[in-house]
């Protein structure tokens, strides 16, 4: 793959459900180190990477309050998973392939890792390393998806790379529904109005308003998260209704 890559700083948005492999819950080595090892080539290649990683494969908070939790209580406890996926993966980038790599948390927990302080966040990305923020925003009733526009938004990122189980951003689930439509490229405002079930609209509407794209990508398909910070291999972008 010689191709250069067209983006300089990404956030590259992850579900907790990525580091299970192929366990039903919680955290496999082998796929925390595959997904360290994909991010440890972009380091190689230049491209500043920070990550939001999920909690769901430890605790979903809209699960637990359909259950009859507390909704700001589940919520809480879905930070906390964040924060539980985010060092495994940091002891992965770090033991296994010598990157530097710091945990930022939106709640502030100093035994364990580095509280989010946007302009020291910055400056790690500078000198190179690679940046997993956790806990979300740090407030209940906002999905890791609003977190990692936030984020992206706040470390002047090119580009959200949202890794999925399916290689784009389709009109039904193609898993479900043998017609189901793709899209190459598609609008903020159609992915809100459509009711597609990438991103929340929260996460979409605060996108658009600071013209961030969004690249949607199997999480699943050899190299890529690589092709596509080259613009290659089968994605679909969000963006303007123009580009």
């Amino acid at each position: 793959m010689t191709e250069k890559p067209i983006y300089r700083r990404i956030l590259l948005k992850l579900s907790g459900e990525s580091l299970m492999g192929s366990k039903d819950f919680g955290m496999d080595a082998v796929a925390v180190n595959e997904v360290a090892k994909d991010l440890k080539e972009l380091v190689l290649q230049g491209v500043e990477v920070c990550v939001v990683i999920g909690g769901g494969n430890i605790f979903r908070g809209i699960a637990g309050a359909a259950a009859g939790m507390d909704r700001t209580s589940a919520d809480y406890m879905g930070m906390l998973a964040t924060v539980m996926n985010a060092l495994s993966l940091q002891d992965a980038l770090e033991n296994k392939q010598g990157l530097q790599t710091r945990v930022m948390s939106a709640i502030p927990m100093p035994t364990v890792c580095e509280s989010y302080i946007r302009r020291r966040a910055v400056r790690h990305l500078e000198k190179g390393r690679i940046v997993i923020f956790a806990a979300g925003t740090g407030n209940p009733f906002f999905t890791t998806d609003t977190a990692a526009t936030l984020r992206a938004i706040e470390m002047n990122c090119d580009v959200i790379m949202k890794a999925t189980q399916v290689d784009g951003i389709y009109d039904a689930d193609p898993n479900k529904t043998k017609d189901a439509r793709r899209y190459d490229k598609i609008s903020y405002e159609d992915v809100i109005t459509k009711n597609l079930s990438v991103m929340d609209a929260s996460s979409i509407a605060l996108a658009r308003d600071n013209n961030l794209p969004i690249i949607v990508f199997s999480q699943h398909d050899e190299d890529a998260l690589q092709k596509a910070v080259r613009g290659l291999g089968k994605f679909t972008i969000v963006g303007k209704k123009n580009n």
